[in-house]
């Protein structure tokens, strides 16, 4: 049986022009209703009994002739490579054209009855071969074969293609995560609930291990999710398994420096040295009295290691109030007095208890093996607790991206040091991403470091099981080094012009009209391209079956209410306790 039997019906028109990624129609005024963009052609390979090219229409054209029958529209209206002199001839007075870009190639499978469809493209089209429409019967068995070429034991299953809503759309687990992957959205398109999509997917794989880095609480009522909160400043006496402190001994020498040093201030390098010497010192202790000789033996400032920041600043104090004997008496010791503001800034950190998941936690996490109860909350995945979300809403807004970037930090570091055969992949699901991993971090120290812990994951983390699912919905305030890495992406609808022309640099060149949609996209609707779909096209996601709490309010109709009431004083205590619980 063929594969595709079409007829004079379905016929488009004829092909006038071939570059290796488009390909020019000539189109009869009769058979220009046919074309519509973003719709799917097929076109004979030639000397293939059964092989046909799959391309998506990406303009159509018109012709306009004036009395002596020459084309007033074409002038800068076509890619010059299609519609050069040389090809200028080959277009009928009275026909129209339409460009496609190429997709793939559809064909039977040796051997087999098997249709299957490859994006691999190795013949390309005969000038003069006909090119049909993807329409009704066709289309669906089309679909089909994607659908099935598609399905396995890698496919996550991600909602229906908009071409044909009947056939599912799958996309290659392994490689929407190995190759790192973007969504991008406008408030309300549904970037959350295509999350909460992929997490429930997820979360039926008896090993999968994924971790969201929920910046305002909107995945904490996911059942199948174990709920992890950073330590907000009513928590700090709780020994509750869901709350998460993150000691102070946990950041390394330049997320320290960031939290602790103005880089501006005159004696900033005397600090920096002072700083480093004395922590370098008391952890060096700490791992004496723990006998701990093989780390010892290895041991850098950066070493995970714990120790007595209050230890520290009383060193500073003596350093900041040291007197030494001079000729004629007492004088001001070397670093006399330039110790005061640092020692000011540590001691009200450590005395806010916004930031007491850090300085003012229980004594158990101030203990060696404190790290080891750290990791098995962050990455353990047995008793179901495949999926963690940890809430950072409570977190301060102006250390948010150094305390992300520090989870992410420890997460990938001891996934670096497991041994290979025990190295279980994860995913970091980077929700906000534009909050903490921004184009630009050189005036903020505290967005640069979590910038440069992403990034090297980015670039890295794929050798060692550690993917990205970056979320935005300003990608134009994203790293660009990121995005780069990101060969998945899922774009919903955008409206904002930078933001779509971000979108397009992500896009093969073949694709990058297909992105002029973006605006007009349906809420869940989305673009997807990458290596992890077979036909880079619209989908419908699913929607969850549990959503998050990120729906948008509909002002007029709470307006629209009657006896409506306020808990304005429970909201003013809350914002004093910095809790909403």
């Amino acid at each position: 049986m063929a594969l595709f039997d079409f007829d004079e019906s379905s016929l488009l028109g004829d092909v006038v022009s071939v570059n290796t990624r488009k390909v020019l129609i000539n189109v009869e005024s009769s058979r220009l209703k046919s074309a519509r963009v973003g719709r799917l052609v097929a076109i004979k390979v030639p000397g293939a009994i059964e092989e046909w090219l799959i391309s998506i229409i990406e303009k159509v054209m018109k012709t306009s002739l004036d009395e002596d029958g020459i084309d007033n529209d074409r002038s800068g209206s076509i890619d010059d490579e299609l519609l050069s002199d040389k090809n200028q001839d080959r277009i009928a007075p009275d026909k129209n054209s339409v460009i496609v870009s190429l997709v793939g190639t559809v064909k039977a499978k040796e051997g087999t009855n098997e249709n299957i469809f490859s994006r691999s493209i190795l013949d390309l089209p005969d000038i003069e071969a006909s090119c049909y429409t993807l329409e009704g019967k066709h289309l669906e068995k089309f679909m089909g074969i994607i659908s099935s070429t598609s399905k396995g034991e890698h496919a996550l299953d991600i909602g229906h293609y908009t071409l044909d809503l009947k056939a599912r759309a799958y996309l290659d687990g392994n490689r929407f995560f190995q190759r790192h992957a973007a969504l991008l959205g406008s408030t309300g398109s549904g970037k959350s609930w295509t999350v909460a999509t992929i997490l429930e997917k997820a979360a039926k794989l008896p090993s999968s291990n994924l971790i969201v880095f929920d910046l305002h609480g909107e995945y904490r009522k996911l059942s199948y999710a174990k709920q992890l909160r950073i330590a907000g400043p009513d928590d700090l006496d709780k020994t509750d398994e869901s709350i998460l402190f993150l000691p102070y001994w946990l950041l390394n020498s330049e997320e320290m420096q960031a939290m602790f040093i103005d880089r501006s201030e005159f004696s900033a390098h005397n600090q920096v040295m002072a700083f480093q010497d004395i922590v370098t010192l008391k952890k060096k202790e700490i791992l004496i009295r723990e006998k701990k000789n093989d780390v010892l033996n290895s041991f850098t400032i950066n070493s995970p290691v714990p120790f007595s920041l209050d230890e520290v600043v009383s060193e500073l104090s003596n350093l900041n109030e040291e007197m030494d004997q001079g000729a004629r008496g007492l004088k001001q010791g070397k670093f006399f007095g330039q110790f005061s503001r640092l020692l000011v800034r540590i001691k009200s950190r450590i005395n806010d208890k916004r930031y007491g998941f850090l300085f003012k936690g229980p004594d158990a996490w101030q203990r060696y093996d404190a790290l080891h109860k750290i990791a098995e909350l962050l990455m353990g995945f047995s008793d179901g607790n495949n999926i963690k979300v940890i809430d950072f809403s409570e977190v301060p807004a102006d250390v948010r991206p150094i305390i992300v970037g520090l989870v992410a930090r420890i997460i990938y570091q001891i996934q670096f040091w497991k041994d290979d055969e025990k190295r279980q992949p994860l995913a970091f699901i980077c929700d906000e991403a534009h909050l903490y991993l921004p184009k630009k971090s050189d005036t903020n120290p505290n967005e640069k470091r979590a910038l440069e812990n992403f990034e090297k994951i980015a670039k890295e983390g794929r050798k060692y099981g550690v993917a990205l699912l970056v979320i935005s919905q300003r990608p134009s305030d994203v790293s660009e080094t990121i995005l780069s890495q990101c060969n998945n992406v899922i774009a919903l609808r955008l409206t904002n012009s930078t933001d779509q022309a971000v979108v397009k640099k992500l896009m093969p060149e073949s694709l990058e009209a297909f992105m002029d949609i973006l605006p007009i996209l349906d809420t869940g609707e989305g673009l997807v391209v990458g290596d992890s779909v077979l036909l880079p096209t619209r989908i419908k996601i699913l929607v969850p079956k549990e959503t998050p709490e990120s729906a948008t309010i509909n002002f007029w109709d709470e307006w629209n209410k009657n006896d409506v009431t306020q808990d304005l004083l429970k909201a003013v205590e809350n914002m004093r306790r910095q809790s909403r619980r």
